[in-house]
This record gives C-alpha cells, structure tokens and sequence, in this order.
C-alpha cells in the first residue's frame, strides 16, 4: 500500500480546488488530482465555515479522516493521488458509517481504488 500523507499548504488545496477533478455525492464532495511523479496519496479535509460552528466542523472533520483510514484498510487506494475531501452540510449530521459508505462508492464509481487488501 502507498504512504498516506496530508496536505498541509494552502498552496496544495487551492491546486486542487482550481484544477481537481469533482466527484459530487451526497454526503461527501471529492476532488482529486492525479500527480505521476507522486508515489504516495496525499489527502486534505476541508470543511467550510457556512456549515456550522468548529465543534461540528471539527467533529466532520474527524469522522472523514477516520472514514478514509477504514477504507485505505479495506481497499489500495490508487498510487499517485491528491484527494480533498469536502463535507456537505447533509454530511456533517450524518453517521461515521453512512460517511464511510459514501466514500466507498464514490471511489469505486470513479475507479480510484487499485484491488481489495488481502488479509
């Protein structure tokens, strides 16, 4: 499995949000960037201002780092990728499992997943 790390510059968000392929569900927006001379994922949560105040957008916040973290142990997750994660306000009410199913499908309808984790 590659290296999972996080985007940390303001720089790497703004890329992707200007440049970043969109993927709408409905609890959860995806956007990625498909970056060859990368070998790692790197991914970002984003969670806008409008949705509500910080203890909803930091609990948002943590349930979608911890949904992709199941799913990076279920699934490979395509080398070479540059994810944001963006909660919708739908999102930000819902279950940690409703999220992690969310993003299952949206990775899966947009083939960002390599084979399932042999345990």
């Amino acid at each position: 499995m590659p290296n999972i790390l996080k985007l940390r510059k303001g720089w790497e968000f703004d890329l992707i949000f200007r440049t970043g392929i969109r993927v709408n569900g409905e609890l959860v927006r995806l956007l990625y960037l498909r970056d060859d001379n990368e070998p790692a994922v790197k991914f970002g949560c984003a969670v806008g201002k409008r949705l509500g105040k910080s203890h909803a957008r930091n609990r948002g916040r943590r349930i979608l780092r911890e949904a992709f973290r199941q799913l990076t142990k279920k699934e490979n997750v395509t080398p070479g990728l540059k994810i944001v994660f963006n909660l919708t306000a739908k999102g930000l009410e819902s279950k940690a499992q409703d999220i992690l199913g969310e993003l299952e499908k949206l990775f899966r309808r947009k083939k960002l997943i390599c084979f399932p984790v042999s345990q």
